[in-house]
């Protein structure tokens, strides 16, 4: 089993909704976040006005069911945040509705460091593909001794796991049912058995699994050719995956996904799937013996915590 990690969590004026901060035991990282209403507050803590990295998130004004990321480095955090913060026409960006600053606690984090680590940062979010990356072209930054690299390293991958506690996914790394199985991983990968979908009257069969959480349709899975259902739910998302090539035309009766595509839930799977709204947890069966998803959830809970028999 993985070791646990501990991480502090401190509500900086006490809501929920206001600025956040975070820290991992034994890490000298410091993050630093909050939504864009309160950046007036945030520039004047003491953590802008170091050097550090910079996440601004929102929404995707040519998608709306994606997140958009810009990543950027500063050694005065606060003035870089003002400039962002300007009409588009003036320099800065609109679409940002949170930030996201680590910077570190012991103050040695030179601007060589940032820049390498907003490199980085932008190599691993492009190649993850779980947002719409900002910045345009990549850049390659490797200026810095060995040494410095493998603690940059080391940060890299506090930061990989402190941002999704936080609600930002955007470099969590995808491992998709193709990929090979390492028994060497740092993280175990926690895979489910496969399920099946079946629409006979369409010929079509989906084929799907669940790691880490996620449901992915795997690749060379059949979905319907068109979106039957009603103008709401999934058809948003269907139309995206055509329009992304995830679903491609596979003669005039079908669509074929193209590569492995992790939805958020299996009812969502289903759904593409079927053209239609569609409840997963019934839909999807156990490749093999024909148990639901639901019914297949229910046994590992009943496993791990057996219901006592009446005596």
């Amino acid at each position: 089993m993985n070791p646990g990690r501990s991480i502090r969590l401190f509500l900086v004026d006490g809501t929920p909704n206001g600025l956040l901060t975070a820290e991992i035991m034994n890490w000298t990282g410091h993050v630093l976040t909050g939504p864009r209403s309160k950046l007036a507050e945030l520039v004047q803590r003491p953590e802008c006005g170091r050097t550090g990295v910079y996440f601004l998130v929102g929404p995707d004004p040519d998608d709306s069911l994606r997140t958009r990321v810009y990543i950027g480095e500063s050694d005065d955090v606060a003035q870089r945040l003002k400039q962002h913060n300007r009409p588009e026409e003036q320099g800065g960006k609109d679409f940002w509705e949170r930030v996201c600053l680590i910077t570190s606690k012991d103050q040695n984090l030179t601007k060589a460091h940032a820049k390498y680590l907003e490199s980085q940062l932008i190599q691993i979010a492009t190649q993850t593909g779980r947002c719409v990356v900002g910045n345009g072209t990549a850049h390659s930054y490797n200026n810095l001794p060995e040494s410095d690299r493998a603690d940059m390293a080391f940060f890299l991958e506090q930061i990989r796991i402190v941002l999704p506690v936080l609600g930002f996914d955007f470099l969590r790394e995808l491992t998709k049912p193709s990929a090979p199985t390492s028994s060497s991983a740092a993280v175990p990968v926690s895979r489910s058995p496969r399920f099946t979908l079946e629409v006979p009257r369409y010929r079509i069969s989906a084929q799907g699994q669940e790691i880490d959480g996620e449901f992915f349709v795997l690749k060379g899975s059949k979905a319907r050719a068109e979106w039957v259902g009603t103008e709401r739910g999934y058809q948003g998302l269907f139309k995206q995956l055509v329009d992304e090539g995830v679903l491609v035309a596979d003669g005039s009766d079908h669509m074929r996904f193209s590569d492995d595509y992790a939805f958020s839930s299996p009812s969502a799977a289903a759904a593409v799937v079927s053209g239609r709204s569609a409840n997963g947890r019934t839909s999807w069966l156990v490749e093999g013996t024909g148990q639901t998803y639901a019914a297949w959830q229910d046994q590992q809970l009943n496993i791990i915590n057996p219901v006592a028999e009446d005596v």
